[in-house]
């Protein structure tokens, strides 16, 4: 693979690089920033499309099915490179690799502005699902330079980009679409990206790999972490089914809010993740409870929320269309708190599992939530189009029940 091989550097004769050794150092005020923001704009690819649905099928004249489809290979184009690239953390320099999926997604999202077509454009949201798991390599980037003492509060600093990266993007999205087009939108995109590339080059010091496996017994090591680590499975599938509920909510809200009875634009839908952002506040509060009380308790807690949350909108029907709108609204502040709460607390177990296998457990962990990202967005679309928003509301509160039902079950039943 070119990837590989651009990525290996001189590891390639079994010499190890010799780069910076941050961690012996508090880290900087300024670096911390550069994480952050670098982790929020690079996983924010991921989600521009989402608000912009309606009126990129109507430029492009494709179904409602098929543009449906845009959020759904992103997803999985997301959760293939977490599981298949990602895990070159471990063994090369983690630099070197940021910088690399950097200038792939810029390219990327460049070529979704240029799109003439569906199908090009569906070609193009893989890509950028695949690439943008550069977020998911500044994480435990993140955690590396991080001194013992502060790591937490650093991992933590990250977080909060990164979900605010997910959730204001629906809002920087719908706004630029609503008044330059959605084009725009992927050529800004591209342009923030590319500055990741570049402050990245300046500012990150180089990685030590922890481990001299080929790529092939790097991937195959994966099985054996998964076999081994009950805690990362559980944790892994209860994110993966309340990622179902969040992404079947994300990525037909626009196509809902489109249609009667509210005819509303593409800025409008965006505005919704102002009310999810409140979620990604709680992020670095979710961390100390889970110090405090361990990161058991805040998964139960989180869960149980992401399921009133959701529960709340089959009161939708029977209320006037404004009053609805406030209904979602505050049903998108529950849900998405109770998503980032658990989400933490399952960074704060698998972190803590095997720290030299970090970016591999860290895969495992987003594959599980990608993966229920991608169903959910597959599923969502379908069943919108066949029994309305009812429909997603019930799969959104079922999804997140059946993760709370798993962080309920006794730990030694599922580590056999």
């Amino acid at each position: 693979m070119s990837f590989i091989r651009a990525v290996h550097g001189t590891a390639g004769n079994g010499a190890l690089p010799s780069p910076v050794s941050a961690a012996s150092n508090s880290l900087s005020h300024g670096l911390r920033l550069l994480l952050a923001a670098s982790a929020g704009l690079s996983v924010a690819a991921i989600y521009y499309s989402q608000p912009m649905l309606g009126v990129m099928g109507a430029t492009l004249g494709a179904s409602d099915t098929a543009v449906g489809l845009v959020p759904m290979l992103t997803q999985l184009g997301y959760a293939l490179g977490i599981l298949l690239l990602t895990p070159l953390g471990d063994r090369f320099d983690r630099r070197r690799i940021i910088l690399i999926k950097a200038a792939l997604l810029s390219v990327a999202l460049l070529l979704g502005g240029l799109a003439p077509d569906i199908q090009l454009l569906l070609v193009v949201s893989f890509t950028v699902g695949l690439t943008a798991t550069v977020a998911q390599d500044i994480v435990p980037a993140a955690a590396t330079l991080a001194s013992e003492h502060e790591r937490g509060k650093v991992v933590g600093t990250v977080m909060t980009g990164l979900l605010l990266g997910i959730l204001l993007s629906r809002v920087i999205s719908g706004v630029v679409a609503e008044r330059f087009g959605w084009r725009a939108m992927f050529m800004v995109a591209a342009a923030s990206v590319a500055f990741v590339g570049v402050a990245a080059w300046r500012g990150l010091p180089r990685f030590h790999p922890t481990n001299t496996l080929s790529y092939g017994a790097l991937l195959g090591s994966l099985a054996g972490l998964w076999r081994k680590h009950g805690a990362l499975r559980r944790a892994a599938l209860a994110q993966g089914l309340i990622s179902i509920g969040f992404s079947a909510f994300w990525s037909t809200l626009a196509v809902m809010l489109h249609g009667a009875p509210f005819h509303l634009g593409s800025a409008a839908a965006g505005a919704f993740g102002l009310a999810g952002a409140a979620g990604a506040l709680g992020a670095p509060v979710a961390g100390r409870i889970a110090d405090r009380y361990g990161p058991e308790v805040v998964t139960r807690l989180g869960a149980g929320l992401t399921v009133l949350s959701f529960a709340t909108m089959f009161a939708a029907p029977w209320l006037e269309p404004h009053h609805r709108l406030w209904l979602i609204g505050a049903s998108a502040i529950g849900f998405d708190l109770g998503a980032q709460v658990t989400l933490v607390a399952h960074q704060t177990l698998v972190f803590g599992i095997e720290p030299a296998a970090r970016s591999r457990l860290n895969a495992l962990l987003f594959a599980g939530v990608f993966i229920g990202m991608s169903v959910g967005a597959a599923s969502g679309s379908l069943v919108l189009s066949q029994w309305g928003w009812v429909g997603v509301t019930l799969l959104a509160t079922a999804s997140a029940l059946a993760a709370l039902l798993v962080r309920m079950f006794p730990a030694a039943r599922t580590v056999r």
